[in-house]
């Protein structure tokens, strides 16, 4: 019997192959920094778990498709504080950003159909466009202008009769990168000449430094209804495990009909809403310590990577990873080689190959993303490793 030809096309997640050689090197006895996966370590607020354990009701219930009214509710008021006014028939909660964004493909996307987005991108927009038999087109980005997009002839020369969106994680996903109010004025003023929808991935929006400033695409109001907005509870609050997201839209056409995606999947867990309302309520200063500490970590991270000789990398603006280019061929050999025959008393570390981050199988073999969602001690020591097995890498090779 055979399989799809749309399952055989799907690639496995890139950095999941990995994971095979690092819980080797973990049960050689070996310590393994994790670099290279965005699970924060910051303490989820307690408010989401006491209000899961306040829970009495003595039967577990379907919530509703769309969502739990208090949870959507408490959406709506964090969203106003960017000045985006939302009513309950804007908001659908999801089974985390994933499903927000398959939601959002889904509805919007036929075969054939593209979609915009710059490169290097977050690895699954590539599996959730192809499910629906669409394709992603690149914008074309380098390390040394620090993966830059937001260029108005760089993008519309991309554009087509089957262009259907602009795909855009902001801050980004891998890079860093955030787009300033100006640049995302001149992608909706294109959305609009051009007739195509704006995805927006905002799920760290609250993690812009230095002089820039958390935006969101829903504050443009004369393309709202070509908007659509994923988020999560995930990086935001530390809470990945409870795989809440949103789909947010004021276009009422894309509502009705990814409600019906919605009621298909019946709808999300009912606890972990209960304790996701408790994080949207939570105060606006509460992320500014938390926000603090990704900077210092980021500046930390930075530092150390420039130190080392032959390396690419420019100083992310957002999110809390940094995408940079090594003096090596191949950093999938290299993180190899790191896992299974590299050690520095007793350690090694694990980051991201990037290759698998750009549609042309080509492109970023030697550039590697790090997520700086350690401890700075742990972070520093992540990134001595690497140089230290940079050096003995290339002395072998």
């Amino acid at each position: 019997m055979k399989l799809s030809e749309r399952i055989l096309s799907m690639e496995h997640s890139p950095i999941e192959k990995y994971y095979v050689y690092a819980n080797r090197a973990k049960h050689a006895g070996r310590k393994v920094y994790h670099l290279n996966i965005g699970q924060p370590d910051i303490k989820t607020p307690p408010q989401f778990m006491k209000a899961i354990k306040a829970f009495e009701n003595d039967v577990l219930a379907y919530a509703p498709s769309e969502g739990s009214f208090d949870l959507i509710d408490s959406v709506r008021r964090y969203y106003k504080r960017f000045d985006v006014e939302l009513s309950r028939h804007n908001v659908i909660i999801t089974h985390g950003g994933s499903e927000a964004l398959t939601f959002a493909f889904q509805t919007i996307l036929d075969p054939g159909d593209e979609v915009i987005t710059p490169e290097p991108y977050y690895t699954n927009y590539a599996v959730f466009v192809g499910m629906t038999g669409a394709r992603l087109v690149p914008i074309e980005t380098t390390a040394e202008e620090g993966y830059r997009y937001a260029d108005r002839k760089r993008i519309e020369r991309l554009i087509t009769p089957k262009t259907k969106a602009l795909l855009i994680c902001n801050p980004g996903n891998p890079t860093g990168t955030v787009l300033a109010r100006s640049e995302m004025r001149m992608i909706c003023d294109l959305a609009k000449e051009h007739d195509f929808f704006i995805i927006a991935d905002e799920v760290y929006r609250e993690f812009a430094y230095d002089e820039d400033k958390a935006i969101s695409f829903g504050e443009f109001d004369d393309v709202s209804d070509r908007v659509i907005i994923t988020d999560s509870v995930s990086k935001r609050f530390s809470a990945c495990g409870a795989r809440i997201g949103t789909m947010v839209t004021r276009n009422d056409d894309i509502y009705e009909n990814t409600m019906k995606l919605a009621q298909a999947r019946l709808c999300c867990p009912t606890l972990d809403q209960i304790g996701a309302r408790t994080l949207y309520d939570l105060p606006e200063d509460f992320f500014d310590e938390i926000k603090e500490e990704y900077k210092n970590r980021r500046d930390a991270a930075y530092k150390a990577l420039s130190s080392i000789k032959g390396i690419v990398c420019k100083k992310p603006k957002g999110a809390f990873y940094i995408t940079c280019k090594l003096p090596v061929e191949d950093t999938d050999d290299f993180l190899v080689w790191m896992l299974t025959e590299f050690e520095d008393r007793g350690e090694t570390a694990m980051f991201a190959p990037v290759d698998n981050f750009y549609i042309s199988s080509s492109k970023g073999k030697n550039e590697i993303r790090i997520a700086y969602i350690l401890n700075e001690k742990d972070l520093l020591r992540g990134i001595e490793l690497i140089e230290k097995g940079l050096n003995e890498y290339r002395r072998r090779k």
